[in-house]
């Protein structure tokens, strides 16, 4: 419950400022003068100096322990959420972008080494699933709510309020985290951040899981963060308010897939049939998406939730990564993981605005646009799940 209080409000922030530049895109480009290829990356810049970080944040955990990590981080954090509610030009959104992801950056991962290392690893995955399905209600405030204020107040004022809220998150976590004793290496001594490293990557079986962690969690967040917005209002005609209110049923899915995932790892002991029959679906409802949605709002609608639900598969294939780390290099090793999912949503958000220039500067309709974008979506997971079928379910013990 500790573990809850102090980091889920900091949590729910994180997810806050992953998905939110979707509902408040069009004035964001307008007041900044870019377009969607800059906008992409805007969004990327928080994933790249999160996923940077995750190293550096992973030694730090098993280090120093998680007190320290997260306030120094998070005090970067709020300046940074402040700079971006003030930014006059793309340099310093970018750079405002920047620094809240470093400061978002040991939240989460603070929260799953306490769970490693204070609860019984068969309630990892659940406790991790509730975790995420709670911080979840970012995602909600970053759609209906945010497109609602930023209508009313602007989305300068309204940003500001989060700034402001973000620095009382950190304040919060510094004071009530504690630190769980230090872990020693098999040996008695400890690794270092690339020695740690270096044991990290040879283990095997995380090479096999490395390419769906690279693109199941980013296409979801990339489809929530950045173009299920401009997607409803520039093929469908919906306005800022109406698609804020198709990205928040796509939050509200997230959530219940966070919930279900966990409740369902909890019973059946096994991530691996999950994260392949939901991946799966998920790469279904991006081909559907494709051939139809671009003509029927209710089924693109209706597609967007299936697709929070199904492919919010980041819980339980955490979960499965983290039954091959040894104790001492928990911190280490489930950032690497985290590293992997923040730095495929950092390279397909920024890819993705690219795309779309690219197609826009072809002379294609945004229908076109997104159907050629949902079409390779698909492909990204397909591929990757094909890999992670050959992945053990459990560590071989010699």
């Amino acid at each position: 419950m500790t573990i809850f209080l102090a980091l889920l409000p900091a949590y729910i922030l994180s997810i806050f400022y992953r998905s939110f530049l979707s509902v408040i895109a069009n004035p964001v480009m307008t007041d900044l003068g870019i377009g969607p290829r800059e906008l992409g990356f805007l969004g990327a810049a928080w994933f790249i100096t999160f996923a940077l970080a995750q190293f550096p944040v992973g030694w730090a955990l098993d280090r120093l322990g998680p007190r320290r990590t997260v306030a120094v981080t998070m005090a970067i954090g709020s300046a940074g959420a402040f700079l971006f509610a003030t930014a006059t030009h793309a340099v310093t959104g970018t750079l405002g972008m920047a620094m809240i992801g470093l400061g978002c950056s040991p939240i989460f991962m603070s929260a799953l080494f306490l769970f490693a290392r204070t609860q019984d690893p068969k309630r990892f995955g659940f406790l991790t699933s509730v975790f995420i399905g709670l911080g979840s209600i970012g995602n909600l405030v970053g759609a209906a709510p945010l497109a609602i204020a930023a209508a009313r107040f602007g989305w300068r004022p309204s940003m500001l309020v989060m700034a402001g809220c973000f620095l009382a998150a950190a304040v919060f976590a510094a004071a009530l985290v504690r630190d769980p004793p230090r872990a020693k290496a098999a040996s008695g001594g400890h690794e270092g951040l690339l020695k740690g490293l270096r044991s990290i990557l040879v283990l095997r079986p995380l090479w096999l899981l490395a390419p769906i962690t690279v693109t199941g969690y980013a296409i979801v967040a990339t489809v929530r963060g950045l173009w299920i917005a401009p997607f409803m209002s520039d093929v469908h005609g919906y306005d800022a308010i109406a698609s804020g209110h198709v990205a928040t049923v796509m939050a509200l899915t997230m959530i219940a897939g966070a919930f279900l995932y966990g409740g369902l790892e909890q019973r059946l002991g096994r991530s691996k049939p999950l994260v392949l029959w939901g991946t799966g679906l998920t790469a279904l409802c991006f081909i559907a998406l494709a051939l139809w949605g671009n003509t029927h709002a209710a089924l693109a609608i209706g597609l967007f939730a299936l697709i929070g639900a199904t492919g919010f598969t980041y819980a339980v294939l955490m979960a499965h990564a983290r039954l091959f780390f040894p104790e001492h290099l928990i911190g280490r090793g489930m950032t690497c993981i985290n590293f992997l999912f923040i730095a495929g949503a950092a390279a397909i958000q920024s890819g993705s605005g690219w795309f779309i220039a690219e197609q826009r500067q072809a002379g294609l309709d945004a229908a076109t646009t997104f159907a050629h974008l949902h079409w390779g979506f698909a492909a990204l997971l397909l591929v990757p799940s094909a890999i992670y079928a050959f992945t053990p379910e459990r560590p071989v013990r010699a």
